[in-house]
């Protein structure tokens, strides 16, 4: 992604400072590391299951494609969550050999919430990616963030709510989506989309949402 966007980063005052365009890194140097990457990937996939191994290969696909999203379509959040949210299908496949209905629920839930929390960080950099023309969905929601945040978080609680039921876990995992849901809500409520470092601070809270879901996933092991 950042070799895809070397030139768009050092037009945009946050990321200005990136190890490529700053030129701390050489994009020979990048691209090394990635093929590091690449191989101790590889080496973790190859230990799981068949159905895992070529699940995961086809996760590379949309991997490609969403470095340059942002050049053809208002909507690369959407897919930054196909990528992101690939997890939400291996974890299944690697202990089943399989996917099933709960799994897709949890993938579809996590592409939401990664819609919703992206369009929160996108809004550190809307004047530079307006001037540069990079699309992005805080510019196409603008104004309307907080409605359209609404919509995917409630989406999201309600697509796990459905995978929990349909794998059969106990209530604690239902009170950290509770908590998880309420986190999400004060997002919205105190979100200003015009302060950057707000932006930020909001977006980095998302990762006290996924250790509420965790925890209380992980709480609920006792009582299946």
């Amino acid at each position: 992604n950042d070799l895809v966007d070397h030139k768009i980063d050092m037009a945009v005052a946050r990321t200005r400072s990136r190890p490529l365009p700053s030129g701390r890194v050489t994009r020979l140097q990048a691209k090394i590391f990635i093929v590091l990457q690449a191989l101790v990937g590889a080496g973790v996939l190859l230990c799981f299951n068949w159905f895992s191994v070529v699940l995961g290969l086809l996760s590379l696909v949309i991997v490609a494609i969403y470095p340059f999203a942002k050049r053809f379509t208002d909507w690369p959040q959407f897919f930054l969550g196909l990528a992101f949210s690939w997890g939400g299908l291996m974890g299944w496949a690697g202990l089943t050999g399989s996917l099933s209905l709960a799994a897709v629920l949890v993938y579809l839930a996590a592409i939401v919430w990664t819609i919703g929390y992206d369009t929160i960080y996108a809004h550190q950099d809307k004047e530079d990616d307006a001037l540069i023309g990079v699309r992005s969905t805080a510019r196409l929601f603008a104004d309307d963030t907080k409605i359209w945040l609404c919509g995917f978080y409630s989406v999201m609680g309600l697509l796990l709510a459905m995978a929990f039921g349909l794998a059969g876990v106990s209530f604690p995992a239902y009170l950290g989506l509770l908590a998880a849901l309420a986190l999400l809500a004060y997002q919205i409520i105190v979100l200003d989309i015009d302060n950057p470092t707000q932006c930020l601070a909001l977006f980095k809270l998302n990762g006290k949402v996924g250790l509420l879901l965790f925890a209380g996933l992980l709480l609920a092991i006792p009582f299946a």
